[in-house]
């Protein structure tokens, strides 16, 4: 099972002008749940769909519409609390956002505020071997996404459209636990990560698919410790609010700017207002967008269109009994299975494709050679070929686990299977019947090796004598036999002759 002995990383220090300074951060994650159709319509979530062609009555607001709950997106919510280890709570309520936008046509967004349908769980964020954070999840609710404002298609008017109105979000709420720019980013890709396993949201943030507000707040060394002890937010800084990031790099720029941009107001004398700001990325900088004060007054309560939802504890149970392997087991396996590092482990079941394709080549060949080979060959040729993705390979695990195989029977050098993986890579076929037809059978006939060394020797009389002086020039008579055989030979067996006819 996994190793969850680690250290926490070191939180981020920036140094003002009269002290040092920490970082406190909690996320708000918006994930758009994997879903069909919209969490109260039967209408379709196709991204990229001709403006306002995805949209029902009820999106849209009309009167006497009333909303039916989609049971899938219910499903898909507690499959990722059980995914975050999180309460799954059999009693929740949707309650009324009250708020004027030109993109919510009800002039409210449904959501989940007093009664979450999900409660607490922990997500792991590795920053190095042995290295990691426990970041807690305070709650995950359902609720609706909003509609677009388009603002850049006349100079006169805005646009709506309506397409996205009524999508179903899960909002994961963090608690203050993350303490720098680098594990912000680190706990977003985790996070995305293990939604990506559960199937329950895509992760493209591109699309908006996945975004974060990012709460940022300043302390003193120390205070953070003060605030563990008793859960008191007294003795962290006012926090400020950046919405809707979409970026892991500008995630870190954001925080480091907006961190930097705190300490510069309270080591002036100031005081940081409690405000919701956006960020710029031409400009590298934050910027107000609503202060507390004027913040809209929501006016909760509870959807009377809607009646408590009630989940039955077998049902959950059924779920959870359907859960993939996640990504913390399936490294911990991985390692303990084929003797994989750390490293090596993590970048193969960053994503699920990439798993599932090294475990079957792995299956058919050896673990650690197979993880090699996936990794640096097979991944480093699909980015130099217009960065493609696992599905995208041309070569098949099972095509990939026979250069393995022909390796350890000995049949092929390393620097012949490099040669076949290019061929099998750009013409396809099978690797063992390649080998046979093209020649590039290693020669293991020590007969045949001898000759070669003997010939070498008897060419370099001068080269010998010096090797007799100094044994590690045999490596260069390795070499002129290897060239001399087209790499062919066994470079093993050529490095034993060597050395037996050298007297070294």
């Amino acid at each position: 099972m996994l190793d969850l002995t680690f250290e926490p990383p070191k939180p981020k220090v920036i140094a003002g002008a009269k002290h040092d300074w920490e970082l406190v951060i909690g996320m708000e994650v918006h994930a758009q749940v994997s879903s069909k159709a919209k969490l109260f319509s039967g209408a379709s979530t196709q991204f990229g769909a001709e403006p306002n062609s995805n949209v029902s009555f009820v999106d849209a607001a009309m009167p006497g519409m009333l909303p039916v709950i989609n049971e899938f997106c219910v499903e898909q919510a507690v499959r990722t609390g059980l995914g975050l280890k999180a309460e799954i709570n059999l009693m929740s309520a949707f309650d009324r956002k009250n708020y004027f936008y030109p993109d919510l046509p009800q002039g409210y967004q449904i959501s989940q505020l007093y009664h979450p349908i999900v409660g607490e769980g922990e997500v792991l964020v590795e920053m190095g071997p042995g290295v990691a954070r426990k970041v807690r999840i305070e709650r995950i609710h359902l609720e609706q996404d909003a509609g677009k404002s388009i603002h850049d298609m006349d100079p006169h008017m805005s646009f709506v459209d309506l397409n996205r109105t009524g999508v179903a979000l899960m909002e994961i709420v963090s608690r203050p636990d993350i303490r720098g720019p680098e594990e912000a980013a680190a706990y977003i890709t985790k996070l995305r990560q293990i939604l990506r396993y559960l199937g329950t949201c895509d992760g493209n943030m591109q699309n908006g698919n996945l975004r974060a507000d990012v709460n940022v707040s300043i302390c003193l060394p120390g205070a953070y410790e003060k605030y563990q002890e008793t859960q008191d937010f007294s003795h962290l800084g006012t926090r400020c609010e950046i919405k809707n990031m979409n970026s892991m790099r500008f995630i870190q720029q954001a925080i480091e700017y907006e961190a930097r941009r705190q300490i510069a107001i309270v080591e002036g004398g100031g005081k940081v207002d409690q405000e919701t700001r956006l960020y710029d990325p031409d400009k590298g900088e934050t910027r107000s967008m609503r202060s507390k004060e004027e913040a809209h007054d929501y006016r909760y309560f509870p959807d009377p269109d809607l009646l408590p939802l009630e989940i039955e504890q077998a049902w959950v149970d059924d779920i959870a009994a359907s859960l993939p392997e996640l990504p913390d087991q399936k490294k911990a396996r991985f390692m303990g299975d084929y003797g994989l590092s750390d490293y090596d482990a993590s970048v193969l079941t960053a994503e699920h494709e990439n798993a599932a394709f090294f475990e079957d080549v792995a299956n058919a060949s050896d673990g650690k050679l197979a993880a090699n080979w996936v990794i640096n060959d097979l991944f480093g040729r699909l980015k130099k070929d217009g960065d493609k993705g696992i599905s995208e390979s041309p070569v098949s695990p099972a095509q990939l686990g026979g250069i393995i195989n022909l390796i350890q029977k000995g049949d092929i050098s390393g620097k012949i299977a490099k040669d076949l993986f290019e061929i099998v890579y750009t013409e396809g076929g099978d690797p063992a019947e390649i080998v046979e037809a093209r020649g590039m059978k290693q020669v293991t006939d020590t007969g045949a090796i001898e000759a070669a060394v003997e010939q070498v020797i008897a060419d370099n009389p001068a080269q010998v004598e010096k090797a007799k002086q100094n044994p590690k020039l045999a490596g260069w008579f390795v070499g002129q036999v290897m060239k001399a055989t087209g790499g062919k030979a066994n470079p093993k067996a050529v490095n034993e002759i060597v050395q037996a006819k050298l007297g070294l």
